[in-house]
């Protein structure tokens, strides 16, 4: 812009010395030269000419001094408004004025801009702008949580982690639809991936949307397993109550019942207070209050959850270790329901271990550079065989004798309903990771 204003700047002053020539020129043929009134003229016409060539080129150097402040973000500057010729006055007003009008249009960009970025960041579809040279443009929270990082400048830094994820990226085109598995530090996450394209400004761009789909598949089918649990809570409840109930009273009537009887009542007694109370822990799956959070430490949490495990199923054979960082890290969480995920998984790795002499637990806290924090707790017991891990969350499989397989599918709704998520690393021990936005 500056650049543009100076070359119109220069042919405006070409024209006025080509006016200031033509005026000599026609005094002096007016005139005939004989003239000393002719010459004055001619001498104050120069005059003048020179005093506005003077005013043009200060209040050139004002208007370029006024953009080159709006282009640094500088909005202290001000013309004086009070002193001068009534023409500068003027012109310093409107300067003034240009110049808050500008001002206060850049900003309403900005703060536009910010609006769309933290609307992006809320959305739970990632989403990603690039070039046709494959340079980011724009990214949201939920993308770079998909790709596992934490800085995403090109799709070259892809390679690093995923080589054909990144040559995928870099040729994908507009109206594409693809699937790819990315395997990070976070797990192995399988992505559905829509190309949109745009033209802004003259420049292509490409837009990118990534959908987690065990994420999507894993909602749809918790909640197929909820409402089926409803079901099947319901109706076994209401079938075996009566039941219990009246086996119950026949045991309490003083006559009329031989020794065979009673022990048949007594076992269907037995039997469906058992059902009754195996059904009662399903309904865990459908009880999950809503989340309520609260800034608390790590640290003494993680050491109070300990204790709680110690003292539930006793393991002095068993060493834990703790590594937080930093030592004051605080989650922001419904601390209740948090705990109930950690002794669980702390349960499993205690089971896991069983009687071996040198167990070992370890846990482990920290956050990133978004300040999501996440919780991980690995055992050296033995390790879960990969075709039941691909089960472990969904409900009611177990592999245990005598487990509901209840314990692991709460535990990932509640991270779920947290805005969260709970994951089983990939590794020769069992280590799970709780993942908290």
């Amino acid at each position: 812009m500056n650049a543009l204003f100076r070359k119109m700047s220069g042919h405006c002053l070409v024209g006025i010395l080509l006016t200031v020539g033509l005026c000599f020129a026609t005094a002096a043929a007016a005139f005939g030269g004989e003239y000393a009134g002719a010459a004055l003229l001619a001498v104050l016409l120069a005059l003048s000419m020179a005093w506005q060539i003077r005013m043009y080129r200060r209040h050139t150097r004002e208007v370029l001094f006024m953009l080159d402040a709006l282009e640094n973000n500088d909005n202290s500057f001000r013309f004086d408004e009070t002193s001068g010729t009534g023409e500068s006055r003027a012109v310093h007003e409107a300067l003034n004025r240009v110049a808050q009008i500008l001002y206060r249009v850049k900003t309403e960009t900005a703060e536009q801009e910010k609006y769309y970025e933290l609307i992006l960041d809320f959305v739970d579809t990632g989403v990603l702008v690039l070039n046709d040279n494959g340079a980011v443009y724009r990214k949201n929270r939920e993308a770079m949580r998909l790709l596992g990082l934490t800085v995403f400048t090109h799709v070259r830094q892809l390679r690093n982690t995923d080589s054909l994820l990144a040559e995928q990226l870099e040729a994908c085109r507009a109206g594409d639809r693809m699937q790819a598995t990315l395997h990070n530090e976070r797990g192995t996450v399988n992505l559905v991936i829509r190309v949109s394209d745009i033209t802004v400004r003259g420049e292509h761009l490409r837009i990118l949307a990534l959908s987690d789909i065990n994420t999507e598949l894993d909602e749809k089918e918790a909640e197929s397993w909820i409402r089926l649990t409803r079901v099947l809570t319901h109706e076994i409840m209401n079938s075996i109550t009566p039941l219990t109930s009246i086996s119950d009273t026949l045991l309490s009537a003083p006559e009329g019942k031989d020794a065979e009887t009673i022990r048949g009542l007594q076992v269907i007694s037995a039997t469906g207070k058992g059902l009754l109370a195996f059904t009662d822990s399903y309904r865990r799956l459908t009880r999950i209050p809503p989340p309520e959070p609260v800034l608390f430490d790590v640290k003494p949490f993680i050491e109070r959850m300990i204790a709680l495990a110690r003292h539930q199923y006793p393991c002095g054979h068993i060493r834990f270790e703790t590594e937080i960082c930093p030592e004051e890290l605080i989650l922001y969480a419904d601390e209740n329901l948090v705990s109930q995920v950690v002794v669980n998984i702390l349960k499993n790795a205690i089971q896991a271990i069983g009687d071996r002499a040198d167990g070992r637990i370890d846990i482990k806290a920290s956050c990133n550079d978004k300040e999501e924090v996440w919780i991980e707790v690995g055992n050296n017991g033995p390790a879960i065989p990969p075709e039941a891990a691909e089960h472990i969350f969904v409900p009611f499989f177990t592999t245990k004798e005598g487990g509901s397989g209840v314990g692991l599918s709460v535990s990932r709704r509640i991270m779920r309903l947290s805005g969260g998520n709970l994951v089983l690393l990939p590794g020769k021990e069992t280590r799970f990771r709780m993942n908290f936005k």
